[in-house]
């Protein structure tokens, strides 16, 4: 809590304010409360001591009580973001009365008019609750963010004015621009350009598009700059009522922030396991949206933009490892290993490579062409869905609603179900689409597989119950499924309707046999966003097996122009090594040659040409490059390969943390340190069980000195060990204690550090070193994950 107030404005008002530092870092709600009838006894506790005679009073620990002498007592309450006078307005506009029932009365005309934008009809009452229930979670958010006078706070934390829009907040993009603002483009297109209008205005006041925003506060919770694909969405939609070129600025601007991995992913085409945490699902998203914003650009004539962002978009092409066929984690110029597809780890956003493996909506020709064609990538969606359901790695929580290694719960698996009218098998989609509206969706508390997420869970069952999703938004183009209705029919802005019919629609009769549109014969498996705008008739005729529908008229996205050469794959295996290390330099494409340069010069098509593996005793710096008959060069690729300055070996006797393994055993003596962002690993963890390592330096030493480096990270349960104690040994039998220290750092210390440990001692001789170093325990009280186990996180150890 940053600040409260409370103020009492006569026997029957009262008002105040909020300012919290939460999700969102300053959020103010100023409130006011008008009572039907006056309170005849109120009190104020301020920090806890009470007052019946203060009216006013401010501070960070506040809390009130209103006695009434009637039975009965109505309340009114407005808010507001940037006063309580604004508060007031918005009370007296909206709700001026007493009239209970005439306010639940409008309501309910309100919401029925909002959800009769959809008709459907069904024989079951439980489909019927769900989808209503699915269309009304879709409308709760985005909320208005601003009084009745058009004031509210910007993310300047300015008052400002909206001038000819309503501004709007609550923009949980990450999940939103998949189904959810798609789906807006169809029912609520006069707030779409208001949604629009309000990125552009947190452009204007904050630096940069929204990524997740609440109450004017950028959260940055998740990933990508997802109002790009909101923004331009819209624009492809015919819905560009609003300043394109602004819009353009922005996208470059966000796009090129100084933070995120977006400096690496420039400089390098690509993030790695060192350039930024969630290195895989960054690029993934980054290439997307970049995708999107080559697309907006092209439409305004913005040639050199599109060429960079083209290019760009075609990132995910380097994180596909032929050999795994996957999406996989690059680390030192090499790929990841041991790598497994269903570990969950701190390469992913909410997810495993698996569930990361699908995603390159812009370009899904292109992963055709990496993956071997059609019939290679059905099998491999059906591998996704016959997988074994248990992930591996850390628990996710997210990673819900499991079908093989598809996880509905979750939004980077929403558009995967709907890749098989790519390859042709359309049947396949349908079976699907189908299983997952049946198993994930149900009329009850728990009727979701995983978190609403903002609208985007229930999006996805709208769209499909409709018979459609959208799996590339920036297209006009819908994916046909299974429709799961007789007959639905949305009611559009401009007072045309669009009308969806599926004869013979049953339980089991879920396969399109055919289809239609306005009468006339449709084989596409994809549906035009104009062909619903301008008020059509889809008709589907439906049957209990597969049919050819769908093998023809497949959709399509791919890239075609500017293509990108691939960059080279350093492989030499661990960074640290003894005696000689071993680099192969290859690649992921043909008709390349690789050139490389080990004294920190770029490499060009001068430098040294690869022809056969390297051979290395001393520690190394490899810049490498490919480049193509035709003079197209890829970015470069870096590897360094450090030569141990010993030949000590370690022995854990307690064991790490499968995940956060720092390299292995070595890792704890091979020169290598992590930084304090330990999602990019580098760092040895250890739960439940203490650090306790032997290391043998080879021969009898005289040392005084051994420095340990922990990481402290309280909020995310990594505290730096209670105790550390240091034995030695001439013979690794008997050890003696020589250091024993505690306390290095307060649990109460939230921020988050490296705190290298200096363990001090008689110089004594030793061939042994044994470190324990000891967990704190269970998580304190006020801690978020209160009685949960700490973790230690140890990196380098030195011994002098």
């Amino acid at each position: 809590m940053l600040e409260t107030s409370i103020k009492i404005l006569s026997d029957h008002s009262i008002a105040g304010l909020r300012r919290s530092k939460a999700w969102a870092d300053n959020q103010y709600v100023y409130f006011v409360i008008d009572f039907s009838v006056p309170f005849t006894k109120y009190g104020i506790w301020e920090s806890d001591v009470l007052s019946n005679e203060t009216k006013e009073a401010a501070g960070k620990n506040l809390k009130a009580f209103f006695r009434f002498s009637n039975k009965s007592v109505m309340a009114k309450v407005a808010i507001s973001g940037v006063s309580i006078e604004g508060a007031q307005k918005n009370l007296k506009a909206e709700l001026p009365g007493w009239d209970f029932v005439k306010v639940k009365t409008d309501a309910e005309k309100k919401w029925d008019n909002e959800l009769s934008k959809i008709d459907v009809s069904s024989n079951n009452p439980s489909q019927l609750k769900t989808f209503y229930t699915a269309l009304y979670h879709t409308m709760v958010v985005p909320n208005v963010n601003m009084d009745v006078d058009g004031q509210y706070r910007g993310r300047d934390n300015k008052i400002h004015t909206a001038e000819g829009f309503t501004n709007y907040s609550v923009f949980s993009l990450w999940d939103t621009y998949r189904g959810a603002h798609p789906l807006y483009t169809i029912i609520d297109q006069k707030r779409t350009i208001d949604y629009i209008k309000s990125f552009l205005t947190q452009y204007k006041e904050g630096g940069r598009l929204p990524v997740w925003e609440l109450s004017g506060c950028e959260t940055d919770c998740m990933i990508g700059y997802h109002s790009v694909p909101v923004i331009v969405d819209a624009y492809m939609k015919g819905l560009n009522q609003f300043d394109a070129k602004l819009a353009l600025e922005a996208m470059k601007k966000s796009s090129t922030w100084d933070h995120l991995g977006l400096p690496a992913l420039m400089d390098h085409g690509i993030l790695e396991m060192d350039d930024e945490h969630e290195s895989v699902s960054k690029t993934l998203e980054y290439a997307y949206d970049d995708w999107c914003i080559a697309q907006f650009a092209l439409r305004l004539g913005a040639k050199q933009d599109y060429i960079n962002y083209i290019r760009r978009a075609q990132s995910y092409k380097n994180l596909f490892n032929r050999q795994t066929g996957f999406m996989q984690p690059r680390k030192n110029g090499n790929w990841l290993s041991p790598f497994d597809p269903r570990e969950v780890n701190n390469n992913f956003t909410e997810a495993n490579s698996w569930q990361y493996s699908f995603y390159m909506p812009q370009d899904v020709n292109g992963y055709l062409n990496l993956i071997g064609g059609r019939k290679n990538m059905e099998a491999k969606l059906d591998g996704l869905f016959t997988e074994n359901s248990q992930t591996t790695g850390r628990e996710q929580s997210d990673i819900s609603g499991l079908i093989g290694q598809y996880a509905h719960g979750n939004e980077p698996s929403h558009h995967i179900a709907y890749l098989y009218n790519f390859t042709g098998a359309a049947y396949k989609t349908q079976a699907m689409v189908h299983r997952i509206m049946g198993e994930m969706y149900h009329d009850a508390p728990d009727g979701l597989a995983g978190n609403e997420d903002c609208g985007q869970m229930s999006a996805w069952y709208v769209l499909s119950a409709l018979g459609f999703y959208p799996v590339t938004p920036g297209t006009t183009d819908f994916i046909i499924g299974t429709p799961l209705f007789p007959s639905a029919t949305i009611h559009l802005e401009n007072g045309k309707l669009f009308t969806v019919t599926a004869k013979d629609i049953s339980a089991d009769n879920f396969y399109v046999q055919s289809a239609s549109l306005n009468n006339a014969a449709y084989n596409r498996s994809y549906l035009s966003y104009f062909d619903i705008i301008k008020g059509s008739r889809l008709n589907f005729m439906m049957g209990p097996k597969p049919s050819g529908f769908g093998k023809t008229g497949m959709p399509n996205t791919a890239i075609t122009d500017n293509m990108i050469v691939l960059n080279p794959i350093i492989d030499g295996g661990a960074i640290s090594f003894t005696g000689t290390k071993k680099v192969r330099i290859y690649g992921n494409q043909a008709d390349v040659n690789y050139y490389y340069t080990t004294d920190g010069s770029l490499p060009n098509a001068s430098s040294k040409k690869y022809t056969s593996d390297l051979s290395f005793d001393t520690s190394v710096f490899i810049k490498a490059i490919a480049i193509s008959k035709n003079g197209e060069a890829s970015f470069i690729t870096t590897a360094k390969f450090r030569k141990r300055p010993n030949n000590w070996t370690i022995k854990l006797n307690t064991k790490f943390e499968q995940q956060y393994d720092g390299g292995g055993a070595a890792g704890l003596i091979d020169g290598i340190t992590g930084s304090a962002n330990w999602r990019k690993g580098n760092w040895q963890g250890y739960q439940k069980v203490d650090v306790d390592a032997e290391i043998d330096m080879q021969e009898v030493k005289t040392i005084s000195k051994l420095t340990a480096g922990f990481l402290q990270d309280v909020g995310a349960w990594i505290v730096a060990p209670r105790q550390l104690i240091v034995e030695v040994s001439t013979d690794g039998k008997q050890f003696t204690k020589v250091f024993s220290g505690e306390n290095f750092l307060s649990i109460e210390d939230r921020k988050v550090q490296v705190k290298n440990v200096e363990a001090t001692f008689t110089p004594v001789p030793a061939r042994y070193v044994r470190v324990r170093a000891m967990q704190y325990g269970k998580l304190p009280a006020w801690h978020e994950g209160a009685g949960g186990d700490t973790h230690i996180f140890v990196d380098e150890i030195q011994i002098q």
